[in-house]
């Protein structure tokens, strides 16, 4: 089924600041478990991998018309298809994957399938990357409608939001030399603002903090003398280190650290009227969100609590996992296999999250050691700098995303469609004229 089509993953690390199960404290129970019990990357389940017996596979038939979603409540007239569902895993644990997708505005037959995930860890890509980043819909402020986001991402690509699968793109390469043919056509990778290498993206952190005047001469000082932030010595922190790293986080703590030039939410609650719609995601999104998807009719309309049985709302972030036993402290390895199978690597920043900033990914993709092929130089679009790229050797492209904090599509809609276009095209971004 998928092997004439061009398949391409995107992986965002974490996600913004929200309510209810929290994205930081998702991102907080993670470095937690990191710093009490480290963890290496686990391939045993790699190892166990077979190749597909298709005489196990659930039967298919009507499925796919099963899923369709005729219309969500409150949604403007589109004229692509869109579906929703659950993805069997285990039929007989009863485990299976939500995912919605939609498909391209045009040429949908020829058209790339493009797989958001996103990050936290156990955030989702619904609520996310579908309603508050590059998907079609974005969500009033009084919760009951939908507005058209006219950079979404499924004009570039058939879009697949997926609840967070984990070491997809690792599984897929697995799969294929296990078959010894393609079974998936995977093209490329693409990672935004992510965790990528612990030691050089918590010092990049503290030292964006200080170079955008968030944290005091002291405190950098301090944690660049007193800190050591390897993966062997990441329990054992001294108290200068520990007192250091205190005051900054309480200097940062007032603002969203996820973009730190945007309005932070005020309050909680619906409006009466929607807000007059905006590209630009409005800082108490998460609300709207989050009450529009725990409404019954777009939960019967989405194929979501199928049995209606569900004895809680439904969560951006689940606060059920606390602890990981795959966590390792890097995933260079994985980057250097990526490119190593010939995939395309595109890693992008927006230069306004603070909590995942461009200087630690600076820092971690410079510990690959790669040979240059294109120095950093501004890309534009529509005669604006867009944000600067540099291009690498073997495969690898990092971009930064100018004004666009850590939900890049968010913030900055048009540069970020433009970005993953040219990430599906195999293409350089387009230097800005002098």
């Amino acid at each position: 089924m998928m092997r004439g089509i061009s398949f391409f993953l995107y992986l965002l690390g974490l996600v913004a600041v929200g309510s209810h199960a929290r994205q930081e404290d998702a991102l907080t129970r993670l470095y937690n478990a990191k710093s009490n019990r480290m963890a290496e990357i686990d391939t045993n389940f790699y190892n166990e991998l077979r190749v597909i017996d298709e005489s196990k596979v659930i039967p298919q038939e009507g499925l796919k018309e099963k899923d369709k979603i005729e219309k969500l409540p409150g949604q403007p007239y589109v004229k692509f298809s869109q579906y929703g569902g659950y993805v069997t895993v285990d039929e007989k644990a009863g485990r299976a994957f939500y995912y919605y997708f939609t498909e391209a505005e045009h040429s949908q037959q020829s058209a790339p399938l493009l797989l958001w995930l996103n990050g936290g860890p156990g955030c989702s890509s619904l609520a996310y990357g579908a309603m508050q980043e590059l998907g079609p819909f974005r969500v009033t402020s009084d919760a009951k409608s939908l507005y058209r986001n006219p950079y979404a991402w499924n004009k570039a690509a058939n879009v697949l939001f997926v609840e967070s699968p984990a070491g997809l793109a690792h599984t897929i390469l697995h799969h294929n030399k296990k078959a010894n043919t393609t079974i998936i056509n995977l093209k490329g990778i693409i990672i935004g603002n992510a965790v990528i290498n612990d030691f050089t993206d918590n010092i990049g952190m503290y030292d964006y903090f200080w170079t955008h005047a968030l944290i005091s001469d002291e405190s950098i000082e301090n944690i660049h003398k007193h800190c050591d932030f390897s993966p062997s010595n990441v329990t054992t922190q001294r108290k200068e280190c520990v007192n250091a790293m205190d005051e900054a986080d309480a200097n940062v703590g007032p603002i969203d650290i996820y973009n730190i030039y945007a309005p932070i939410c005020l309050s909680s609650n619906l409006t009466t009227k929607p807000k007059k719609p905006s590209l630009i995601i409005d800082p108490c999104s998460d609300f709207f969100t989050y009450t529009y998807l725990n409404t019954p009719e777009v939960q019967k309309a989405l194929h979501a609590n199928v049995t209606g049985s569900l004895n809680y709302t439904w969560e951006p972030c689940s606060d059920i996992l606390t602890t990981w036993g795959d966590s390792p402290s890097t995933i260079l390895p994985l980057l250097k296999e990526f490119m190593a199978n010939g995939l395309r690597v595109w890693v992008f920043s927006g230069d306004t999250d603070g909590r995942v900033p461009v200087t630690g990914t600076r820092y971690s993709l410079n510990k690959l050691k790669l040979p240059t092929k294109a120095k950093l130089y501004p890309w534009a679009v529509k005669g604006e700098v867009g944000g600067y790229s540099i291009v690498y050797e073997g495969g690898l492209t990092f971009a930064t995303v100018r004004g666009a904090g850590h939900q890049v599509p968010g913030y900055q809609p048009l540069r970020a469609l433009t970005l993953i276009q040219h990430f599906l095209d195999g293409i350089t971004l387009p230097k800005a004229q002098s």
